[in-house]
């Protein structure tokens, strides 16, 4: 088992004598127990997690899905690079969410204003679908679909080969396409990121890096 167990523990005793585990000697990626728990991954708005290690495609096509709570106005949610300028960027700016794309010949941007009282950091959940097929991109939050036009039509593939950083990103990262550099404060599930017919889940357990993030248990409000 090369990973940890998603679980609480406690009142533990080694030969009846019980353990503190209020003032450990070290600490590495433990949080709290919460009283009433949900199904996501908690991010604690200081870090990120990074998943496929030898870099990410995105190319001409991909479908990227996942719901978010949050109760922050920003805050990154997921960026994959290159050395160069082609990128992709989800994030929370002022509490709309943009996607941005770069093929390599310019940054295009759809927007998702939430209309009247409807609030995206509500601390309830949200679905987002973020769509990008050559030169077109979308995004549909909550069943509400955003499209945007794209002047370089030529230009179709985000040649990507940076892992995919969720959540944040290490500060001596390069993100082409994200202007925030907030880590996301609030809780992810169900991240899918499809391509043709090849749909994957991320298990943010199996990430090569956390940091500040707390995968399988999300606290049931937050405090």
């Amino acid at each position: 088992v090369t990973h940890s167990i998603p679980a609480c523990i406690g009142s533990m005793t080694i030969n009846s004598k019980q353990l503190d585990d209020e003032s450990p000697v070290s600490i590495f990626a433990v949080n709290k127990c919460y009283v009433t728990v949900q199904d996501g991954t908690f991010f604690d708005g200081s870090g990120f997690a990074a998943l496929v290690r030898e870099g990410y495609k995105v190319r001409s096509d991909v479908n990227i899905t996942l719901e978010f709570r949050t109760t922050a106005v920003h805050g990154v949610l997921l960026g994959v690079s290159s050395a160069k300028v082609d990128a992709i960027g989800l994030e929370i700016v002022h509490g709309k969410v943009l996607l941005h794309v770069n093929n390599g010949a310019g940054r295009i941007t759809a927007t998702y204003e939430p209309r009247g009282t409807n609030n995206l950091c509500d601390g309830k959940w949200h679905k987002l679908q973020a769509n990008k097929s050559k030169h077109r991109i979308s995004l549909i939050i909550d069943g509400n679909l955003v499209q945007t036009d794209n002047p370089y039509i030529q230009s179709t593939s985000a040649d990507t080969n940076n892992p995919i950083y969720v959540g944040g990103y290490p500060a001596d990262v390069k993100q082409n396409c994200l202007t925030s550099k907030s880590s996301f404060r609030g809780c992810l599930r169900n991240l899918v990121l499809t391509k043709g017919q090849h749909a994957e889940l991320f298990d943010f357990s199996k990430a090569f890096d956390l940091r500040g993030v707390f995968p399988h248990s999300c606290p049931g409000a937050e405090h």
